[in-house]
Order: structure tokens, then C-alpha cells, then sequence
């Protein structure tokens, strides 16, 4: 089996604060990219306990050179590095049995999910595919799923494990802690975490031909309500969107890959004014 591994950092469990995942920060930064590294090597080893695995994972976190190799099996390769083209999901191209989420989290905007956003959230407010309120689960897991590749678990918060079953009930999901606030959460300690990632993830490889990849068949339309107006100014100037309103855009794409991709450039520009530079 091929298994790719898209892992983000904010789901990991015992994180619920900004400062815990910013590479910035010199004391508590280094413990928890640790405890994120740990979690992959669970799922790995959970999804090698069910089938033998060939591994690719794309560090998806913040710069995106977050986890510690030494914490890695030796034979699993790794994408490391900021930017990549197709940010979270670089890679997942290349012809994967399956897909595994670690520390993901729940889009921006939801109640009671502990750091919820969506990308970028200086940026970014909200983004709708077809009408549907999207986070970065269903906007990866569409874009893998136009390879054929199905997501087979994912873990983080409670918020984010009740979106992933009602959108990709197929998944399995591994809760790791509960939101209480945007910044608190009821959470397991880092080995029972652990534990529980590597079990699912045994049982998402033992299951997987039960699992589906996730589309957006046919021509797809891109919403996107920016952060800012200054953020919608500098998205509006990449052609093909158009501005029904100040924060708002849209993008009409003959199939989701280039609503996709359209999406990442948008962020990218977005940032330009986000950052007031």
C-alpha cells in the first residue's frame, strides 16, 4: 500500500494555544513540534501494524519544516520546506492507496473548536465550494480525491472529527482532545493520544476498501470571503475572479483542480496586503 500523510500541528493533543505551534517560539515550540512528530510515527506504525506501507509525508504545518526526523521510521520520505506550490497537499499527486490527516482541525468560524481556521486566517474568513462551507479536510480531501485517493483517518479536536463523519463518513477519525473555548480544551495525554492514533489508524488501513475518495464532480464554483477588504483587493486582481462584493469573490472552474489551485494563488496574493508590508 502507498499512503500519503498531509500533517498539520493545531489538532495535535495538548495544543490550545497560538504560542505552542509557532516556530517563533523558542520554549514551548520545540515540545510540541515533538509531540506532533510522535503522532505521525503512531499512524505509521498503526497503518504498517494492518498492511505494509510505502510512505510519503508533507509536512503541512506554519513553514512547513516542523517535524523532527529522528522521531520518523527510517525508511518513510518527507517533504519539507516553505512554500510549496500546493501547500498541504504537495505530493499527493503521485499515486496513493490512501490518505491520513494528523493534528488537523476544524474551519475557521466553528464553535467550540479549538484554533479553528481555515488556512491562512488573516486572510481567509470562509470558503465555499458549491455553496458548501468548506475547511481544510474537505478541501484536501477534494483535491486528493480528483487522483482517486480516499482519506482513510483523520485526528484532531471533537469539532473537527463530528465535520469529518458527517462530510467523509468512511474516515476514521481519531479524537485526541475536546474543545471547551478557542483556547482551552479537555485533552488526553500525549501517550494515550498516541495509543488511540496508532489503533485507528490500524483499523482505517484494515477497512480501507470501505473508504471512498471525496469529489466535486463537473464544473465547480470557488466562494471566498476574504479576512479583509485590503485582502479582497489584491485577490480580485488575479484573473478569472470576480468581486460581488468588498470581501467577497468568486471563481467559476471546469473541474475542482483549478478551483483549487486558484484558491491557493488567492491566499498567497492575499497575504501580500494581510501583511501591510
Amino acid at each position: 500500500m502507498r499512503l500519503y500523510i498531509s500533517c498539520d500541528m493545531e489538532g495535535t493533543a495538548g495544543v490550545c494555544s497560538w504560542e505552542q505551534c509557532d516556530p517563533n517560539n523558542a520554549n514551548e515550540y520545540p515540545i510540541y513540534r515533538r509531540l506532533m512528530s510522535r503522532e505521525v510515527r503512531a499512524a505509521i506504525d498503526g497503518a504498517r501494524a494492518a498492511e505494509p506501507c510505502e510512505v510519503l509525508v508533507n509536512d503541512a504545518h506554519s513553514r512547513m519544516h516542523n517535524l523532527l526526523f529522528d522521531e520518523l521510521p527510517d525508511d518513510v520520505r518527507v517533504l519539507s520546506g516553505y512554500r510549496k506550490a500546493l501547500s498541504m497537499v504537495q505530493g499527493a499527486d503521485e499515486g496513493f492507496d490512501g490518505a491520513f490527516f494528523t493534528g488537523y482541525h476544524a474551519g475557521i468560524g466553528v464553535e467550540r473548536a479549538v484554533l479553528a481556521h481555515t488556512y491562512s486566517p488573516n486572510v481567509l474568513y470562509g470558503v465555499r465550494i458549491d455553496g458548501m462551507e468548506c475547511d481544510e479536510t474537505l478541501l484536501n480531501a477534494a483535491y486528493l480525491g480528483e487522483f482517486g485517493v480516499p482519506v482513510l483517518l483523520v485526528s484532531g479536536d471533537e469539532a473537527l472529527c463530528v465535520s469529518t463523519r458527517k462530510h467523509l463518513p468512511w474516515a476514521r477519525c481519531a479524537q485526541v482532545k475536546r474543545s471547551t473555548d478557542y483556547y482551552s480544551a479537555d485533552s488526553m495525554t500525549p501517550a494515550a493520544a498516541l495509543a488511540l492514533i496508532a489503533e485507528t489508524a490500524r483499523e482505517a488501513v484494515w477497512h480501507r476498501a470501505e473508504a471512498r475518495p471525496f469529489r466535486f464532480d463537473g464544473s465547480v464554483t470557488l466562494e471566498i470571503e476574504a479576512a479583509s477588504v485590503e485582502c479582497a483587493d489584491y485577490m480580485a486582481l488575479i484573473p478569472g475572479f470576480t468581486r460581488p462584493s468588498g470581501r467577497s469573490l468568486r471563481f467559476q472552474a471546469p473541474r475542482y483542480i483549478l478551483a483549487f489551485q486558484a484558491l491557493i494563488a488567492a491566499m498567497r496574493i492575499g497575504r501580500a496586503a494581510a501583511d501591510r508590508a
